[in-house]
């Protein structure tokens, strides 16, 4: 029997068999899923989901305080090296080399409860201190000395009478809230709030319970506040501005303080 197709169309039909007996199967089996945070594919799209890498990690991990603290903290750092206003987008600090250094600096003042973290970092920047070291508690303490003398007195107040509320809310033992906190809170807790810079000066020294409340501490507490109170400066201080600490008193004394 004689065939009547030539070499050449036996040749294409055999390679059009061949297409059509593979099509349907090549997507199964290649990779169709890419992480668009590292490029990697994956051939489903459950594994791309249990996929983690370290860009994904820190995207994930954005909303976090101490991320978000330590983002503030790369910006200002940005901006004061680079003389640069243009705020660096969350992608850019992501990508940063600087990354790690920066959320374990914004972890530290969110575990430390930084009175002022846009100002600490201020203070870390303007006076050249190297990265590795912006978690170390004597850098804090040392800016946060300064820090007590120089700020206003409505943010000092404000401070205080939250720490104050908070605790009282924890303690029912003070019966009328935070107006309590000098005369019946803890004294060890009190004098952790003052060396923690939650309480200042500014309401220690203007109402009655505070002093008070320092009249009734040993030798070991009042050796633990002292360099936060330093009761010399302050009363000088206090006579200097005497128009802010008749304000204080006025609203500590409205407050039951």
């Amino acid at each position: 029997m004689k065939l009547n197709y030539s070499p050449e169309s036996i040749v294409k039909m055999i390679s059009s068999n061949l297409q059509n007996n593979t099509a349907g199967t090549t997507n199964e089996s290649s990779p169709t899923y890419k992480c668009r945070y590292c490029d990697k594919l994956f051939r489903k799209e459950t594994t791309l989901a249990s996929h983690l890498c370290e860009q994904k990690r820190r995207a994930q991990q954005q909303n976090e305080t101490g991320v978000q603290f330590g983002y503030r903290a790369y910006n200002q750092f940005y901006q004061s090296t680079q003389s640069s206003t243009r705020t660096k987008s969350y992608e850019d600090f992501a990508a940063s080399p600087y990354y790690s250094a920066f959320i374990k600096y914004g972890r530290y003042c969110v575990a430390i409860r930084a009175i002022n973290f846009t100002s600490f970092t201020t203070w870390l920047l303007k006076n050249n201190k190297k990265l590795d070291y912006w978690c170390k508690d004597s850098l804090y303490e040392q800016w946060m000395l300064d820090y007590l003398k120089k700020e206003s007195p409505q943010d000092a107040l404000e401070r205080a009478i939250k720490e104050m509320t908070e605790y009282a809310e924890a303690h029912p033992e003070l019966k009328n809230g935070f107006n309590d906190y000098f005369r019946y809170a803890n004294v060890n807790r009190i004098c952790h709030h003052i060396a923690s810079g939650r309480i200042s000066p500014w309401v220690i020294f203007n109402c009655d319970s505070g002093v008070a409340c320092l009249e009734r501490m040993d030798e070991e507490q009042i050796a633990m506040i002292l360099p936060y109170i330093d009761p010399d400066t302050w009363q000088q201080k206090l006579k200097d501005y005497a128009e802010e600490s008749q304000w204080c008193k006025d609203i500590l004394k409205a407050a039951g303080l």
